[in-house]
């Protein structure tokens, strides 16, 4: 019998920031994470002195295919004078910050070092959509992917698959859609900063302005139904259900349990972590679920002693809009096929018992797959310490979040449970 797992030392984040998520072809990845790294030293209340920061932990996907550059642990660190300090890049697809924050979490943990940066950047608009594709590809299981089976295809399935157990169908999928447009609009740092019905007026009235035939659309989901305005990328994924190509990046500062004080009047505790590996395609009993997800979960849960119910807000990746639903069932929030009834009845909505992606995830914030799992987790940060603004989820006891990261085709995943104090 496997005995309970337990953190040998406490961890907590003192300090968050990210760069603006989007499409910045005049900024490369050290501008951009120069801003995250700024950011987050500002938002250390008692301040901190970066030479006392023990060792950089970095997330970075593919670089290397979308710059032509690699080796961005040191570079990083050259970067915001952490040199001669030790630096490693981390690498698990669009996982790769949230492997980086848990290489932290364990480094201090174990007694190692008592303060460490982690967080992650990626510059992708510098390539093409189809260049992009393919530098994304990289991490899909490679017979997969001779067979057609990019990201969007492997969602697609996903989605077909559950459609078909569940009897759900793409109006389901358009309330997340909805929901996340929603959700972005509130965060000045997202890549989308519209809803779908805002979108939705400013074709309206651009058809208007050009003397073009004037779309009739009656409300959102009438026009995401319109296939001239959001056409089909691998069925039943359509343009809007799909996250958009992003550059950014994204750090936090992690510090020993007994240290947290001296830096932050109001620090997140790590209660909770966990990472799984998932099958390809091919080799899965199920595709309706990622077993990446549920190991990691189970592995946060009984390290903190929560259950699903504890949580009360959370990033989930959301990269494809069918990929929130089945992570609120696999993580326990939602019971299998009630996770697309959940966002239907408005549960998991600013206002709803369980908010989930209020930053407007991967979806609208964007996703530049090195900065994301760490970019999550600025979310949670400014939530659980009230900081959140216009998109502020109104739950008076807030105090437990978390953040959820996958990669690949579900091959990687971690779970990461906060908690205030």
């Amino acid at each position: 019998m496997q005995k309970p797992r337990k953190l040998g030392r406490g961890v907590a984040v003192v300090g968050a920031g990210m760069s603006r998520f989007g499409m910045f072809k005049d900024k490369d990845s050290k501008y951009l994470f120069a801003e995250a790294f700024n950011e987050m030293l500002a938002t250390v209340d008692r301040g901190v002195d970066p030479r006392d920061i023990d060792a950089l932990y970095l997330g970075n996907f593919t670089n290397d295919f979308f710059v032509r550059q690699g080796h961005w642990g040191p570079i990083i660190a050259d970067l915001i004078g952490l040199t001669p300090k030790p630096a490693t890049r981390t690498e698990g697809a669009c996982a790769s910050s949230a492997l980086a924050l848990r290489e932290g979490v364990l480094a201090i943990a174990s007694g190692l070092y008592d303060m460490v940066l982690a967080g992650g950047g990626e510059e992708m608009s510098k390539r093409n959509t189809e260049e992009v594709t393919q530098g994304l590809a990289m991490a899909a299981i490679p017979y997969e992917v001779r067979a057609g089976f990019t990201f969007p295809g492997v969602f697609g399935a996903t989605a077909t698959a559950y459609f078909a157990r569940y009897r759900a169908n793409r109006e389901h999928l358009m309330n997340v859609t909805i929901k996340s447009h929603n959700n972005a609009r509130l965060n000045p740092k997202a890549q989308f900063n519209l809803s779908i019905h805002d979108i939705m007026n400013q074709k309206i009235e651009r058809a208007r302005k050009k003397g073009e035939p004037v779309p009739e659309w009656s409300d959102e989901k009438e026009f995401l139904g319109d296939p001239k305005a959001n056409p089909v990328v691998a069925w039943p994924m359509h343009l809007y259900d799909c996250c958009p190509i992003s550059d950014g990046a994204s750090c936090v500062l992690l510090v020993a349990e007994e240290l947290a004080r001296t830096f932050s009047n109001n620090p997140l505790y790590i209660v909770g972590t966990g990472q799984g590996s998932g099958k390809g395609l091919h080799a899965k009993e199920d595709l309706s679920c990622f077993e990446a997800t549920r190991y990691a979960a189970q592995e946060a849960y009984e390290l903190s002693g929560l259950k699903p119910e504890d949580v009360q807000i959370a990033e989930v990746h959301d990269c494809f809009s069918i990929a929130e639903i089945l992570h609120l069932e696999d993580l326990g929030f939602f019971r299998p096929g009630g996770g697309y009834k959940a966002v239907e009845q408005g549960l998991t909505g600013l206002n709803g018992s369980k908010p989930i992606n209020t930053s407007g995830g991967l979806k609208c914030k964007g996703h530049p797959v090195g900065a994301t799992g760490t970019g999550q987790v600025i979310e949670i940060w400014k939530q659980l310490r009230g900081e959140a603004g216009d998109r502020q989820v109104p739950i008076s006891d807030l105090r437990i979040g978390a953040t959820h990261n996958l990669g690949g085709t579900g091959g990687t995943c971690t779970f990461t449970i906060f908690e205030r104090r």
